[in-house]
């Protein structure tokens, strides 16, 4: 479809010595599917990542009238395209995957063509009968445990669509040296545009960090920092975000906007919170731990490479992991040992529960009641004992409250203390230490005694 033109075979937003931006644009408007929304140009081919093809779009109409200063006319143009093509909204579609020659619904039809504009759209062309992608099999059974390759399967499958009904994010560690990173290189060959490298500790720091995963599906951490982060808000809204989000950019207003990112990190460590320690935290995270490399393995340096010739039956393949996880209801496939990593990285970064299992210093007993400072007085001298750093006291407490039923506890404020006053304590739990002050040479001396250990003992 051509722009209209005037009698002397000029262009209508062309009087002979001027450009009208307006009319430029409702023409550009009628033969090009453009809309802008949420901050960014999309097409059939996904969101506009890079203008230039689209100024150059404009320059190729405008090459035909001798103006001068069209570089200011192109920009003018972009400018006035957001307003002219501008729409309310945009939602993402989680029911289907956009491809470079069609459309995959998960009922598993095919729709060829892109007779429609669309957020994100994959580099990849769908063959139902693409072959077999043996490289990445084989790759991932020397790196993975063959019980954990279900779950990369769903999880690299959900992040195809924009849905976070998952609620989940991955973390796959290792020691070194394994290949872990090679996921990463096959994914960007397959998400394009669609995927982003980034970093989570990053995420957890920057509040403006969000917005710059907006309209991705997957953001990789290729090395995760070892830091333990100071908060994790950000990080949790991002994995449990349904719907739109506030995001902000630097000096400019808040706004909403769709955040369907999904978030995978290799590392060589566990992703620890520094002051969160709820169990919200740790469920939200599949931990994946790699095989140790054999000794004599040679590496491939055009593994990567070459898995990304396969990408078309990774594709199939992930599209299967995303159909078993729907069918699931988007619970993941997790096998004995990724459940045991979770509560190893919990247990890991809260020594409360290694407190709470402890012999010696407290004791599970269901008529029984201790006040949370003489139990967090106990807490200290297991951590003595066993060269641990303490929490803080609101931090043990909170620790407690938020795993009461987990140890048959209950926490109240009507708990009798040795002085006989009512404060705050546990019932269901026995103090079995206690401090005791001893001189030697003068200088006071803190050591753990057992309670039921009569008083002249230690005299």
């Amino acid at each position: 479809m051509r722009n209209k033109q005037q009698p002397d075979g000029m262009p209508v937003w062309f009087d002979g010595k001027s450009i009208n931006e307006a009319l430029f644009c409702e023409e550009f408007l009628k033969t090009h599917k453009i809309i802008f929304t949420n901050g960014a140009f999309f097409t059939p081919e996904g969101r506009v990542t890079d203008e230039l093809p689209l100024r150059c779009e404009i320059f190729e109409e405008l090459k035909c009238c001798a103006v001068s200063n069209i570089p200011r006319k192109i920009s003018n143009i972009v400018e006035l395209m957001k307003l002219a093509a501008l729409v309310e909204d945009f939602s993402p579609e989680p029911d289907r995957i956009h491809l470079a020659n069609g459309t995959l619904f998960l009922d598993g039809t095919f729709e060829e063509g892109k007779p429609k504009i669309v957020r994100n759209r994959f580099p990849v062309v769908y063959h139902s009968n693409a072959p077999k992608p043996v490289l990445w099999l084989q790759f991932l059974d020397g790196l993975l445990h063959p019980e954990d390759i279900p779950t990369l399967q769903e999880y690299i499958g959900y992040c195809l669509i924009p849905s976070n009904k998952g609620q989940r994010m991955m973390v796959i560690k290792g020691n070194g040296g394994e290949g872990k990173s090679q996921i990463g290189a096959v994914l960007g060959h397959l998400f394009g545009v669609n995927m982003k490298d980034g970093s989570i500790g990053k995420v957890s720091e920057n509040r403006f960090a969000r917005a710059d995963l907006e309209h991705i599906l997957l953001c990789v951490d290729d090395d995760m920092r070892m830091e333990a982060l100071r908060q994790t808000n950000y990080v949790k809204s991002i994995v449990t975000a349904q719907g739109k989000m506030d995001l902000e950019r630097k000096g400019k207003q808040s706004y909403q906007g769709w955040m369907c990112a999904r978030l995978l990190a290799f590392s060589n460590g566990d992703l620890q919170a520094l002051f969160d320690r709820s169990d919200g935290f740790y469920r939200r995270q599949l931990v994946l731990t790699t095989k140790d490399k054999p000794a004599n393995r040679v590496d491939d340096p055009d593994l990567a490479e070459k898995m990304k010739g396969e990408v078309e039956g990774i594709l199939l393949w992930a599209f299967e992991g995303l159909r078993r996880l729907v069918a699931n209801n988007f619970k993941f496939t997790e096998s004995e040992r990724t459940r045991e990593n979770r509560e190893a990285v919990k247990r890991g970064n809260n020594n409360v529960f290694d407190f709470l299992d402890s012999d010696g210093y407290i004791r599970l007993k269901a008529d029984a009641s201790a006040s949370s400072k003489e139990l967090y007085e106990a807490y200290q001298i297991f951590c003595t004992e066993n060269s641990l750093l303490s929490l803080k006291p609101r931090s043990f407490s909170d620790a407690l409250i938020a795993n009461q039923s987990r140890y048959h506890l209950e926490y109240c404020n009507n708990v009798t203390n040795a002085a006989g006053r009512r404060v705050r304590g546990f019932l269901g739990i026995e103090v079995l230490v206690r401090n005791n002050m001893s001189v030697f040479s003068g200088d006071p001396l803190r050591t753990c005694v057992p309670e039921d250990v009569p008083e002249e003992w230690i005299r």
